[in-house]
């Protein structure tokens, strides 16, 4: 496995670990409140969107990323 593509994974995967984080946090904040079980609660969302959201980068990033790519050079 070369470096760049190790890069790649490493980033998808500290990604998916922050922003499903953050999104899963505030969501059941604003929509449930901190109320009993809050954290056990946002850890089953998160590891639920955690999983969920890691093949979708994996998968559908590198297409986009050259589209992208396509369309902007």
């Amino acid at each position: 496995m070369d470096t760049q593509f190790k890069r790649k994974i490493a980033f998808a995967l500290s990604m998916g670990v922050i922003t499903t984080g953050i999104i899963s946090f505030v969501l059941l904040a604003l929509n449930l409140g901190f109320a009993e079980g809050f954290a056990l609660t946002w850890l089953r969302s998160w590891s639920v969107g955690y999983a969920i959201v890691i093949p979708a980068i994996l998968l559908i990033g590198p297409r986009l990323q050259a589209r992208l790519d396509r369309l902007i050079y």
